[in-house]
């Protein structure tokens, strides 16, 4: 059943929802063709458990990631503190649980973990063996950020 979901369209949808009743914007998709490198100076992540093991991440160059914790808290934001952390973990989980909204109306229990954010100029996140995995791209006035979906 939950291969039903237009997973892509679905985290799209999801993470729009977010973004404009959180922070008030709207985001365009962008296309993600397996070779553009995600650049990224924060990334949250959530496990994910139950009907689909894996995680969602959510990927963000630095002027991205203090662009939304700013209109997040509604304060300026001038590094990648633990307020640009928390947020764009918040913002994760709940991208995260509007996924888990969609597997449920195809009968699917997702669970959700605690999110997780790393930050830094050099790291790279891999997935696990043979997991799926979705990318997706979108962009907003401050540049783009990834949603990334691995799960098996």
């Amino acid at each position: 059943m939950a291969d039903e979901l237009d997973l892509e369209n679905e985290i799209f949808k999801g993470t729009q929802d977010v973004f404009s009743t959180m922070i008030s914007v709207e985001l365009e998709r962008e296309t993600f063709n397996g070779q553009n490198a995600i650049q990224s100076n924060l990334t949250s992540m959530i496990g994910l458990g139950g009907g689909i093991c894996g995680a969602l991440a959510i990927h963000c160059p630095a002027a991205v990631a203090k662009a939304i914790t700013a209109g997040f808290i509604g304060m300026e934001v001038e590094e990648l503190d633990e307020d640009v952390k928390d947020a764009i973990g918040e913002i994760a989980n709940m991208v995260a649980g509007n996924l888990k909204v969609s597997y449920a109306a195809t009968g699917v229990n997702v669970e959700l973990a605690i999110p997780t954010s790393i930050v830094g100029d050099k790291f790279r996140v891999s997935g696990m063996a043979e997991a799926k995995r979705i990318v997706v791209p979108m962009k907003m006035a401050e540049g783009l950020f990834w949603v990334e979906l691995m799960y098996v």
